[in-house]
């Protein structure tokens, strides 16, 4: 089993959707610990990357994911431009010339993405930011692919762990962006980040149940 190029594409167009749907949740997430602005960058950016869709459709899944790489970096504000934008890109490296993309394929690729947005943003697991979703996801891919799990069930689990990162964000202190600026107080509250990144794989694993 295997997520082909036109999969890959719905679920861009189903980040765009969801990403729409929960804007202003995020937003009402933000207000708590940031500049009440996450939803809307987002639905912003991915309302950019909707818009390349004809100059994508044909191309292959690197090219895809570089695209949408860009297209966020020069129209998302705040940090999440650059740390969505290198999570595409190191995506798109990864996948570069796949018409479509293994089990093993994806988790290289989240890892790569995983990486890129820890070297970009300085982050750390437990500093309450998006890689506190991502790496459980990511490693729950690697554990699927070591047990050989069948691609819904590893994309499920790996969803399912997102969530449980991005819940675990809730008691942690900020160390990381404009959260940390308000130091003890900004514990209780679940971070923005980690839940659009759960958002977006929750959507991978949606679209590509059956692939």
């Amino acid at each position: 089993m295997s997520v082909n190029r036109d999969k890959f594409l719905e679920w861009i167009e189903a980040c765009a959707v969801v990403l729409k749907e929960n804007k202003d949740y995020l937003t009402e997430l933000d207000s708590a610990i940031g500049d009440a602005d996450h939803g809307a960058n987002m639905d912003r950016g991915f309302k950019a990357v909707m818009s390349k869709m004809p100059e994508m459709i044909d191309k292959d899944i690197g090219t895809i994911s570089k695209t949408v790489g860009m297209t966020l970096i020069s129209t998302v504000g705040g940090a999440g431009g650059p740390l969505y934008g290198t999570f595409f890109l190191q995506v798109g490296m990864k996948s570069a010339g796949k018409m479509e993309l293994s089990l093993e394929d994806w988790a290289m690729a989240l890892r790569a993405a995983l990486d890129g947005v820890v070297m970009r943003g300085k982050a750390e697991l437990n500093d309450k930011t998006m890689v506190d979703a991502i790496t459980p996801a990511v490693e729950a891919l690697d554990h699927a692919v070591g047990n050989n799990t069948p691609l819904d069930q590893a994309l499920e689990e790996s969803a399912s762990a997102a969530k449980e990162g991005m819940i675990a964000t809730i008691p942690l202190v900020a160390r990381k962006g404009r959260a940390s600026y308000l130091g003890e107080r900004s514990a209780g509250h679940q971070d923005p980040g980690a839940t659009s990144s759960y958002l977006i794989l929750q959507a991978a694993a949606d679209t590509w149940a059956g692939s």
